[in-house]
Order: C-alpha cells, then sequence, then structure tokens
C-alpha cells in the first residue's frame, strides 16, 4: 500500500503527460495569435500583433510572457513555439492530475481522486486543448493549485496563484471571488488574520499588468472580449444549450447510448451524485465550498452571457465537475458496501468500486479517442482534437505568402495560421486584433449563413491587399457585392467543405 502512494501519482502524471506527446502538436488558430504576440515582442515590436498597433487582442498575458520567456531560450523569433505550448500544456496537465489525486485524499477518497486525476489525464477536453497549443492547461492547473493551498490554509501561496490565474484567463475571478469572499468572512469572524503579504501576492501583479494595460491599449479589457460579443450571430439560448449538453455527457456517454439518452440520464443523474459528493466534501472542510460552486456559476456566467462558446471554454469546471461526481460515486459505494456487509463476498466492494470509479468513466472516456486520425499526425488522438480547418489555413498562407510583405495587408476572419506563417499586416475581420472592424458589427443577419459572416463594407472600405475567407463566411454578403469583384480577383479556391463551405477563397486587389 506505501509503494501505490509512492507511484500512483507518478504513474497519473507519466499518463497524461504521454497523453498529450502521443497525439503531438495539433494546433488551433487562437494559439497563433498568442505566438505572434510572443514573436513580435521578441522581435522588438512590443506588446502588439501588428507592428506599431496598440491593441489588446490576447486574453491571456500571462501565457503570452510565459512563450516570451521560453521562446527566448529556444530560438527567439525562430523559436518552436507549438512544441514549446505542447510541453509546457502537457507538465501543467500531469500536476493537475496530481493535485486531484491530492485532494482525494485531503478528503480522505483516495479512489476518487485517483479516478479524477486518471480521467483528467485523458479525457479529450483536457488533451484536446493541451496539444492545441492554448492556455487552457496553465489555466486549469493554477485554479486548482489555489484551491489546495486554500484548503491547506497556505494563504499566501494560494493568494499569488489565484493572481496568476487572472493574468491568464480574466474569467478565473468565477472562482477567485468566492474564496475571497470565504477568506474574508473568516476575518470577520476573527478565524483568520488579514496579512498585507496576502493582499500584495494576490494583487500585485494583476495591479502592474492591468495598469500597463491601461496606459499601452488604453482599457485593461481585452479588445477581443467586446470584438467577439459584437461581430457573431447567436440565439439567445445557444449558450445555455452547449452548456446543457456539456454537463450532462461529462464522461462522454452520449458516444455509448446517443446523445438524447445520455443528456435526459445526465441531466438526473450527474446533478445528484454531484450534491452527494460536494455534501460530504462539505462535511470535512467548509473552505471547499467556492470549489463546488465553481461549476455552476460558470455555468451561469457564459448562459447568462451568451458567447460564442468555443471548446476550449468547455474545459475548466471539468477538474471540480469530475471531482465532486466521483465523490459522490464513492459515497453511494460505502454506503452499499454497509448495508451489505455479511451479506455478499468480501471481493464485492472492491469490484464495484473498480467498475464505478475507474472502469465505466475511463472507459467511456477513452471512447472519444480515435486511433489514427484521418488528418495531420496520425498517432493516437481524441477525435475533437480536429484541426482540419488550421491545416487548410497553412496551406492558404503558403500561397499567398509571395504576394505579400510587411507592408502589405492581408484580410481575414482567422487569422492565427495566416497572421503567423506569413509577415503581413494583418486586417482580423472579426475584429479580435483590429478596433477598426468593430463599428462595422453587429452585422444585418440577412448575410449569416453560419455564426459569422464577413462585413462587405469593412473589406471596401478598408481595402486589404489580400483577402482569405472560407465561401460560407462571405457567401450572402461580400461575394454578392458587385463593388468586391470590381477590385479584388480569385487567385486560387482551395477545396473544402468545413462548416457547409464551397471551399477556401484567396483573392488578391488588383
Amino acid at each position: 500500500m506505501k509503494k501505490l502512494k509512492i507511484w500512483l501519482p507518478v504513474l497519473i502524471f507519466l499518463l497524461a503527460v504521454g497523453a498529450r506527446l502521443i497525439p503531438g502538436a495539433r494546433t488551433i488558430d487562437d494559439s497563433f495569435i498568442t505566438y505572434r504576440y510572443a514573436r513580435n515582442i521578441l522581435a522588438g515590436y512590443g506588446f502588439v500583433y501588428n507592428p506599431g498597433e496598440a491593441v489588446m487582442g490576447t486574453t491571456t498575458p500571462l501565457y503570452t510572457l510565459l512563450m516570451v520567456a521560453l521562446g527566448a531560450i529556444t530560438g527567439g523569433v525562430n523559436a518552436p513555439f507549438p512544441l514549446i505550448s505542447l510541453v509546457v500544456n502537457a507538465l501543467a496537465d500531469g500536476l493537475t492530475a496530481i493535485l486531484l489525486w491530492k485532494l482525494g485524499s485531503l478528503f480522505k477518497k483516495p479512489m476518487a481522486g485517483a479516478s479524477a486525476g486518471l480521467i483528467w489525464a485523458i479525457a479529450p477536453h483536457s488533451v484536446t486543448f493541451a496539444i492545441g497549443g492554448l492556455e487552457t492547461s496553465v489555466y486549469v492547473l493554477l485554479l486548482t493549485a489555489t484551491v489546495f493551498f486554500y484548503l491547506t490554509e497556505r494563504i499566501s501561496q494560494a493568494a499569488f496563484l489565484a493572481g496568476l490565474a487572472v493574468l491568464t484567463r480574466p474569467d478565473a475571478i468565477i472562482l477567485v471571488i468566492p474564496i475571497m469572499l470565504d477568506h474574508l468572512i473568516r476575518i470577520l469572524k476573527k478565524q483568520t488574520k488579514l496579512k498585507i503579504i496576502d493582499l500584495a501576492a494576490l494583487g500585485t501583479l494583476p495591479l502592474l499588468w492591468y495598469g500597463f494595460a491601461t496606459w499601452k491599449f488604453g482599457s485593461p479589457i481585452p479588445h477581443s472580449v467586446q470584438a467577439k460579443m459584437g461581430a457573431y450571430h447567436l440565439e439567445a439560448t445557444e449558450g445555455l444549450v452547449r452548456l446543457l449538453q456539456h454537463y450532462t455527457t461529462p464522461f462522454l456517454t452520449d458516444r455509448w447510448f446517443g446523445a438524447a439518452i445520455a443528456v435526459g440520464f445526465g441531466l438526473i443523474l450527474y446533478p445528484f451524485l454531484y450534491f452527494i459528493g460536494a455534501q460530504a466534501a462539505l462535511r470535512q472542510n467548509k473552505r471547499i465550498w467556492p470549489f463546488i460552486l465553481y461549476p455552476w456559476l460558470y455555468f451561469l456566467v457564459f448562459a447568462i452571457a451568451n458567447p460564442l462558446i468555443f471548446r476550449w471554454y468547455l474545459t475548466p469546471p471539468l477538474p471540480a465537475y469530475f471531482l465532486f461526481i466521483l465523490f459522490g460515486i464513492y459515497e453511494l459505494i460505502s454506503l452499499i458496501t454497509i448495508s451489505l456487509i455479511n451479506r455478499a463476498p468480501t471481493w464485492f466492494a472492491g469490484a464495484l468500486a473498480a467498475l464505478m470509479l475507474f472502469i465505466l468513466p475511463l472507459g467511456s472516456t477513452l471512447s472519444g479517442w480515435v486511433w489514427h486520425p484521418d488528418h495531420g499526425n496520425t498517432t493516437p488522438a481524441p477525435e475533437m482534437a480536429w484541426y482540419k480547418l488550421e491545416l487548410l489555413y497553412r496551406q492558404a498562407a503558403e500561397v499567398v505568402a509571395p504576394y505579400l510583405g510587411p507592408d502589405k495587408t492581408l484580410a481575414a476572419g482567422d487569422v492565427g495560421v495566416l497572421g503567423y506563417y506569413t509577415h503581413a499586416r494583418i486586417l482580423d475581420l472579426v475584429g479580435l486584433n483590429s478596433p477598426v472592424s468593430t463599428a462595422y458589427y453587429p452585422l444585418d443577419k440577412k448575410y449569416y449563413v453560419t455564426n459569422y459572416a464577413v462585413a462587405p463594407d469593412l473589406v471596401i472600405d478598408q481595402q486589404p491587399d489580400a483577402v482569405v475567407t472560407l465561401e460560407v463566411y462571405g457567401r450572402l454578403g461580400l461575394l454578392k457585392d458587385k463593388r468586391f469583384f470590381q477590385q479584388y480577383t480569385l487567385l486560387q479556391k482551395l477545396p473544402t467543405d468545413i462548416y457547409g463551405s464551397d471551399g477556401m477563397l484567396i483573392y488578391l486587389k488588383k
């Protein structure tokens, strides 16, 4: 048993790292935006996407600066950022998996904690964005570590990690504020003392960054937040429906039983198990309530705000969600075992625990993997680690790059890959990195086939030297505008049916 305690976290860590290194980098478009910021900093242009334009188009300053630091020692402007991200994220997720096991042990449920760690190690929503190059892995590690240190009453360390989490993604406040509230209540009840070092640990780095951001960009709020709210066309309940689908199938049981059965069943089962597990945890340590509340606050915030729910938005609440569901299963197994004493074989309890805590949740989670992906790297990977669009944009970048220099402007709605693999100035037609674009949105609904459409007047007014777009983004607007065809000629059409598109179109200004 002692050897198992020593080797179990090592095995969980190695599984998490291996589950990311085996698929290799399958980098998604938004990651390349971060890499371009990092490359421009290393090139001496400053924290900019386009040299000379002070725009904060990334929501992850800490991860960007981490890429700068690691890039500086691995090649400078030529640093292999996708590989750097892969390694960093693999290590971060390995540490998160260990923390989940330690949280289970802290609440005297080590089997549930081990199961949560193992599931996190292989969960498609965890692996996909680690190998996709996003900040998600580091962000989740910081949140989970904040909770762990807070529960073990190491307040300064928890405060420092909470500050780093906020700098990794601003929505960290959904967890950080309840933790601060719990600590404030304890101070008012004289259960603990307010310490200046705790305040300094929490606030120093965020205040420095947001002060710099206000001075440099005119606002501490990333411009990309405003741009996303305006450019995408969504139904009022779209976010709510997406979140419900996610919360009712945490272990991907829809792949076994179909979406309708899994969602209907999960709508009752998982909140029930979560409630049982949360109650048990609260009885042992009341400091845990912010972590218990976090997945549901997260659900509420994103359902009300109703942004376009990108896949990686669904990942942060999963560690807490896994953990308390598994705590609930553990509690039910304990009750069943007690009720069957002297009426069942001695091996029954162990077999039941193995089935309910490990075999079923791990088996259904693994069903989200494919052993031979049909594009990109052919090593095993989560099915959702889909990056056909990024590969297509890479092809488009190779086609258009010879026509563009640093003094030329390339316009596109998805700018990550194109911005990274061409050195042109980028006109971001969504507006994440180009404030000029936001004036053209919201766009009339008649232009939308999917959730995004290019604003025709934006292209006509700004006169970029090249335009790259999926046909579906311009089908009802830009590609029906005679002014556009008077000024632009089609260079090449890359075949694709992504999002129902009739190809990816590359235009040059006449």
